[in-house]
């Protein structure tokens, strides 16, 4: 079973889910994140999200890491969708279980903060009037050419 997998495919938000079930856990929280319409009052039609993926997926598995050993007893899974995306698709599901539920919420805000920050993960925006790279998924650095240069990879 993988746990943490870069997908083409629309993402099945139960078998994520069903991934991270224990015995020993007393909650499970997940966040699923959605291809909104309105960006900064610009109107989105689509997203195209593309990746390193195989860095991609092992930064997935240091963020599970991560959390396993910062949350006593968590299990983690996430899913990032790649490809075009329309209006409401689910780009990320990220599942956590822990003993107790104050942790999974923590842990599982801790999942997506960190895929913005480390995961090579990025967006082009496509619009009513136009498209563009938009860079990291921070939108703190832009990608002009469609992609990050080797020395963004390893920032």
């Amino acid at each position: 079973m993988k746990f943490f997998e870069i997908t083409k495919e629309p993402i099945n938000i139960q078998e994520v889910i069903d991934k991270v079930v224990q015995r020993e856990a007393g909650a499970i929280t997940t966040f699923i994140g959605t291809v909104r319409e309105l960006t900064h009052g610009k109107r989105t039609l689509f997203l195209v999200y593309e990746a390193y993926e195989s860095m991609a997926v092992k930064k997935l598995e240091q963020i599970g890491r991560e959390i396993e050993e910062r949350w006593q007893g968590s299990k983690v899974a996430i899913t990032h969708r790649v490809g075009r995306l329309d209006i409401t698709d689910v780009a990320v599901v990220i599942a956590v279980s822990t003993p107790h539920r104050a942790d999974a919420y923590e842990a599982n805000r801790y999942a997506i903060e960190r895929i913005k920050e480390i995961v090579p993960i990025w967006k082009k925006e496509h619009w009513e009037d136009g498209e563009e790279w938009i860079g990291n998924q921070l939108e703190t650095k832009a990608y002009p050419s469609g992609k990050p240069e080797e020395d963004d990879l390893h920032e």
